[in-house]
């Protein structure tokens, strides 16, 4: 099977895990959320398991419900790129994704930080672009308010021309360090960077070189009309939220339709829906393991996670009564409407009850819930890439670092035996392992 064919998977980290009980699993390290141990572990297996990338998630506060700390969150995932610095120092040839928000950074720091992390990593950084939805992150960065989404998306595709423009103000062979003449810099292959938008209006010469990989690979998560639009026009690698066979292949389809506009072809992105697998050895064990991690979420507190994630107050309806459809409205959100989208249809083709809805959501936070063996995963995820629903899987591990040990010992080598998953890595920067191609000098 050609390389074309594999499947492409990266790996999220998020705090303790993405299950809501897995900070309270016994075999969970939680107490080192701030030791890099967990990190370094973390990144040797992902390593060891042949994984395209680690996915590191930027958060700007701590959760909050109606105004008070939500006291069953373990704390947020340290300074992103910090870690993965530190990751780069203890691996070779994974991936190192880290989510840094357009609205909350300055294009040039964050260029120029994205720039090093490549060159640290010789070539292996990853920028996941998103303009964040948190309501409570403007407050901590001197703003009013959470801005319009149109506007965010708006205001976020100038912001990655502008980065885009700093890391193509350089060419490859600018540096020349030769002692002998005394010449360390070549000026005619540096330019200085002009830009007169709208939003971000900046000129000057930028003092780092670039990337490595040309660009550092560009990831995005958005699923709204903006967001495929931002994604059509930037994106490398697409993270999306799917939890059904029909609708994947309906948004694959759509959004590889969308490049054409953008002078792109379907080969330039890699899809990657995100899945949260809880894993056994039988369907017994792995159903068994679900169990507990749902019993160490207390009912109450998973009905609070749903209405957060839905935009409405779901304490006051009978949890085993039907979810209220008529209620949650995703287009009166400011926040994450695609997502409020995914949960009320589930909710409305399954007819699930508040407390069905809520253990899908404790769990992948309205990704797809896997429950099953390797054998099973492997099956799943062959079905969904032969059916043109995707080009891999974001993977959102249960519990750190147990569900991850759990993949990479028993699903990746049947997914390897199967010709979907390499047996070593294709070379050494994330877009050679990705299939993607160095991008091309933009003039300023």
């Amino acid at each position: 099977m050609s390389d074309k064919k594999h499947l492409r998977l990266g790996v999220l980290v998020t705090s303790a895990g993405i299950h809501a009980g897995g900070w309270r699993h016994p075999s969970t390290r939680t107490n080192q959320l701030l030791d890099f141990a967990l990190y370094r572990d973390f990144a040797k297996l992902t390593e060891k398991g042949k994984l395209d990338t680690i996915l590191l998630v930027e958060l700007h506060s701590l959760t909050e419900r109606n105004g008070q700390l939500a006291e069953d969150f373990p704390i947020p995932v340290p300074d992103v790129l910090t870690i993965l610095s530190a990751m780069a120092s203890v691996t070779e040839r994974i991936g190192l994704t880290g989510t840094y928000s357009t609205t909350y950074n300055d294009a040039y720091h964050l260029a120029h930080k994205f720039a090093t992390l490549d060159h640290l990593s010789e070539g292996r950084a990853g920028w996941n672009m998103v303009t964040s939805q948190d309501p409570i992150a403007p407050y901590h960065h001197s703003m009013e308010g959470l801005v319009d989404p149109h506007l965010r998306y708006e205001r976020a595709s100038e912001f990655i021309d502008l980065v885009k423009k700093y890391w193509d103000s350089w060419d490859e062979n600018a540096i020349l360090a030769d002692k002998h003449s005394g010449l360390y810099l070549d000026p005619k292959k540096i330019r200085s960077v002009k830009h007169d938008g709208r939003y971000y209006p900046s000129a000057g010469t930028p003092h780092f070189p670039r990337p490595i990989q040309g660009h550092p690979v560009l990831f995005q998560a958005g699923s709204s009309e903006s967001g495929l639009n931002l994604a059509a026009e930037h994106g490398e690698v697409v993270f999306t939220a799917q939890d059904n066979l029909p609708g994947a292949k309906t948004f694959y389809r759509q959004l590889k339709g969308k490049l054409s506009r953008f002078g792109r072809r379907p080969d330039d992105m890699v899809i990657l829906p995100g899945i949260a697998p809880i894993l056994g050895s039988t369907e017994r064990e792995a159903k068994k393991l679900e169990q507990e991690l749902n019993e160490l979420v207390i009912p109450e507190i998973a009905v609070k996670r749903l209405s957060a994630l839905v935009g409405i107050d779901l304490s006051t309806y009978p949890i085993d009564g039907p979810v209220p459809l008529a209620e949650i409205n995703p287009e009166s959100s400011n926040t994450a409407r695609s997502r409020i989208q995914l949960l009320k249809d589930l909710a409305d083709r399954e007819h699930l009850s508040i407390r069905q809805l809520s253990l899908h959501a404790i769990n992948g936070s309205g990704h797809f819930p896997f429950v099953g063996t390797p054998e099973q995963l492997a099956d799943f995820m062959q079905e969904w890439q032969d059916e043109g629903a995707c080009d891999g899987f974001n993977i959102l591990i249960s519990h750190l670092v147990a569900g991850l040990e759990i993949l990479v010992d028993h699903a990746v080598p049947i997914l390897q035996k199967r010709g979907l998953r390499p047996s070593d890595y294709a070379g050494t920067t994330l877009r050679e392992n990705l299939g993607l191609t160095t991008p091309a000098y933009r003039q300023s």
